[in-house]
């Protein structure tokens, strides 16, 4: 085991059920916020927004609220949301939503700042790689879902339709939340499919993180502790919206993993979905991971890249005798059939089974950092063949 890391983590966490109702209370990194949601209707339906906005008044802060935000945010809806901050001045951002609301804060909190387009900062696909010139936005955030852990670490995966890109932007130190929300109440209200889908992307951040060479110490142990409570709750989850215990136990893993992703990178699993959203940009992230999972994990299982971990993940999912690799698919085939999503079809979101080898490159050229987190090597037609396998 290797008990070497690199850990930075400034975020404020506050975690647990009424969170919402302290942020009030918390210094605050500026005085008039981007009140960054989605361009639904969640954040107001659930109560979050009007308590949100209660809290800063509260705390003495003036904000302009940005409703821009969709599922797979593009590049053109983080500079839209970047000009509005400029033009109206606002000195640092409170996100409110879900993943895709904590993922283009980060791009708009570095582009309401520094010059030219998103595009010229991303690493990888057509991105220019550039440093950037400023110091972005602080950035608040209030988490509505249980998926992504993107309230406290400093990525946020941006979508370019017109190529055909869908790639992670960030890093830099100063993109980490100086706060974070995580406040279970506030997602009872998210429907069953979306709290499965969200509680995967969860999960296999963290089965991710056991299967990367990269693995540690610290990141298995808070993996494996994400991994046992996911697993445990996120069927009651998703069979009863109200459960506000399993809330609770299913946000811990997601928050979790966005330290354990900051300890450990995850793997081209990622990659891969972020090629088929790409591609097909009304598929669920979550949705799309669970079809591939289970020939994903299959690849590495049939070459012996790490049997150890995926014992140790079959254990935490609820199989104590586990003795053999396979018994993490069976682990993970049963969650997913307690979850109600063990039937997702790439064909039903308009996947052909003649575009795996695009997909397999596209994975490779916008995201090819994460292949080399796998446990072994794996070509674009290896990788074609798993989506082949997938497919239905």
């Amino acid at each position: 085991m290797n008990t070497n890391f690199d850990f930075y983590n400034p975020t404020h966490i506050l975690f647990g059920s009424g969170k919402l109702d302290e942020l009030g209370n918390q210094p605050m990194p500026g005085k008039k916020a981007l009140l960054l949601i989605s361009s639904g209707k969640s954040a107001k339906v659930s109560g979050a927004l009007e308590r949100t906005q209660a809290q800063l008044e509260k705390a003495g802060v003036e904000y302009a609220v940005c409703a821009k935000i969709h599922e797979n945010p593009t590049r053109e809806i983080v500079m839209e949301a970047a000009a509005f901050a400029k033009e109206n001045g606002c000195d640092f951002i409170v996100a409110l939503g879900g993943g895709a609301v904590l993922d283009s804060s980060v791009a708009v909190a570095a582009m309401a700042t520094n010059p030219g387009d998103l595009w010229d900062y991303v690493n990888g696909g057509t991105g220019k790689g550039q440093p950037l010139v400023n110091k972005p936005l602080p950035q608040v955030t209030i988490t509505l879902t249980a998926g992504t852990g993107s309230e406290i670490n400093n990525w946020g995966v941006i979508s370019r339709n017109d190529t055909h890109e869908k790639i992670g932007f960030g890093g830099a130190p100063e993109l980490v939340p100086v706060l974070a929300v995580v406040d279970p109440e506030l997602m009872k209200t998210v429907p069953s499919k979306y709290t499965a889908y969200q509680g995967f992307d969860a999960l296999f951040h963290n089965t991710e993180v056991m299967m990367s060479n990269g693995v540690n110490i610290l990141s298995e142990t808070l993996a494996l502790s994400a991994i046992e409570n996911i697993a445990k709750y996120l069927p009651r989850a998703a069979a009863d919206g109200n459960d506000i215990e399993a809330r609770e136990r299913v946000a811990y893993g997601s928050t979790i993993a966005g330290i354990t992703m900051q300890l450990t990178s995850t793997t081209a699993q990622h990659s891969m979905e972020h090629a088929m959203s790409a591609y097909h940009p009304d598929l669920p992230h979550g949705a799309g991971l669970i079809m591939i999972s289970v020939e994903f994990a299959r690849y590495f299982i049939e070459r012996h890249a790490c049997d150890r971990q995926f014992i140790k993940m079959a254990r935490a999912m609820g199989m104590p005798e586990a003795d053999k690799a396979e018994d993490f698919l069976t682990a993970l085939v049963q969650l997913q059939k307690d979850c109600g999503v063990a039937d997702l079809k790439m064909s039903d979101y308009g996947f052909a089974k003649d575009e795996c080898m695009t997909l397999a490159v596209n994975a490779r050229e916008t995201m090819g950092g994460l292949f080399l987190a796998n446990p072994c090597e794996m070509s674009d037609e290896e990788c074609a063949g798993i989506f082949e396998k997938a497919y239905r």
